[in-house]
């Protein structure tokens, strides 16, 4: 079971056509990626018992996402506006002040220690919005020095919401040293470290400790550097795009996904990940960006199920 742990939100989708209320976040819909995987999945989110709260509540457990570690909370839900452009391509306003998930207290989290779980997955505003990132922050640093679990990051930066560069910078190069597997977007590394190439990033990140760092870069594909400092890219799976809501996520899911068919993820993370071949790799990284496409193929964050990413997948002729 891989246990996910962060926001859990509502998207209001803003087209021409108008707006709709839609459930999201990015680490609920790294869940619900892995669900529709077929993957056992936990989400440890607070989810408000308002309208909103309920709307995500029924939709994560219609997705088969188990929710007996979510905090029922008081606090209103969380809402982001994402406004699309004529190329589907998201931009997003956020409505977060006093909302529920970012309000996190140690006595709210598991012991993931003997639990079922094979790897915890954080990232994005969950790890960047205090109070909670702290708390979030604190449970990798204890995970990681257990050595029980694998632990995995996307950054999944906001730089309109969490604004100062270099703070970002310090808060990013501290929690990337708890993580075995880090994601990031080129988007995400051409705002952090402008004057610096994915290379030299990755390079830094694998020297701080992470096994495995991937970089995806829309329709250029993704690149991977390996625990062995081998790179791998994967072009970008063609795909007529309807949005890109969700495909980032979507692509996290999927490499997580991948990694546990290859038993690659659980105690001793270490030495799972550096079993993997380059082959597998390629196959890892092939089947994420299949996940995103599909993704991508349809409105907002509605990721595949297995059964498509197999049908892409099969061999033809």
């Amino acid at each position: 079971m891989i246990v996910v742990a962060g926001e859990a939100l509502v998207d209001l989708v803003v087209t021409a056509e108008g707006e709709r209320a839609v459930p999201g976040g990015s680490p609920a819909n790294v869940a619900v990626t892995l669900a529709r995987l077929d993957e056992p999945v936990r989400l440890l989110a607070r989810i408000g018992t308002d309208g909103y709260g309920r709307q995500l509540t029924e939709y994560l457990g219609a997705n088969r996402v188990d929710l007996g570690w979510a905090v029922r909370a008081e606090e209103p839900t969380s809402v982001a506006v994402a406004t699309l452009d004529a190329t589907g391509q998201a931009s997003y306003e956020f409505r977060l002040a006093g909302t529920a998930d970012w309000q996190w207290t140690p006595r709210e989290l598991p012991e993931l220690a003997g639990s079922p779980a094979t790897a915890f997955h954080t990232g994005s505003l969950a790890l960047a919005l205090a109070p909670g990132a702290q708390v979030l922050e604190d449970l990798l640093a204890s995970e990681h020095r257990r050595d029980g679990l694998t632990l995995s990051i996307d950054l999944n930066l906001r730089p309109s919401i969490v604004t100062d560069r270099a703070a970002e910078q310090e808060r990013v190069r501290r929690q990337v040293r708890l993580a075995h597997v880090v994601k990031a977007s080129d988007e995400d590394l051409a705002w952090l470290h402008p004057d610096r190439t994915l290379a030299d990033v990755m390079t830094e990140w694998r020297a701080a400790g992470v096994s495995c760092a991937v970089v995806t870069r829309g329709g250029d594909g993704v690149v991977l550097l390996a625990p062995d400092g081998s790179l791998h890219e994967q072009p970008a799976v063609p795909t007529t795009v309807v949005d890109t809501v969700g495909a980032g996520d979507s692509f996290t899911g999927g490499l997580l996904a991948a990694l546990v068919d290859l038993d690659a993820l659980g105690d001793r993370p270490v030495e799972r990940l550096a079993a993997v071949s380059a082959q597998q790799w390629a196959e890892v990284l092939r089947r994420a960006a299949t996940v995103a496409a599909l993704t991508c193929a349809r409105r907002g964050a509605d990721p595949p199920r297995r059964a498509e990413v197999e049908a892409l997948l099969a061999p033809t002729g």
